[in-house]
């Protein structure tokens, strides 16, 4: 029997947390986007045009981070306040790694590590007592 590795990511365009729910108990890992309001801020400066570009080059870096731990899972969970996450999950319908991969994206408010943790369990507990 195929063990189901299930990933819950909260994500905002500057930050993401990875929970993993496989029963291992894991710590959440943490990826945080390189663009900072500092670069906006100095890229702004010379053309916004620029700023753009800078700014579209530091999302794919953090979406090509967060794509590399979420392949080795079978479903995904992204939620989250922002719209990161449809971001997120358009970037990743576009690789073929993830053609197979279930993926499923929520709305939520903002939220601490605690409530993240306890949103992505109670996800997941649902969705497997539906299929069993």
């Amino acid at each position: 029997m195929k063990t189901i590795k299930q990933l819950g990511i909260y994500l905002d365009h500057t930050a993401a947390n990875l929970i993993d729910f496989t029963g291992n108990h894991k710590a959440p890992q943490n990826v945080v986007s390189d663009f900072d309001i500092q670069d906006k801020h100095e890229t702004l400066q010379r053309s916004e045009s620029e700023m753009h570009h800078k700014q579209q080059d530091k999302q794919r870096v953090y979406f090509n981070k967060i794509g590399t731990i979420a392949s080795g899972y079978n479903e995904l969970l992204l939620f989250g306040p922002t719209t990161a996450k449809t971001e997120l999950l358009h970037f990743l319908q576009k690789d073929n790694n993830f053609d197979k991969i279930k993926i499923e994206t929520e709305s939520t408010d903002k939220m601490n590590l605690q409530h993240q943790q306890h949103f992505v369990s109670e996800h997941f507990k649902k969705f497997d007592f539906k299929n069993s």
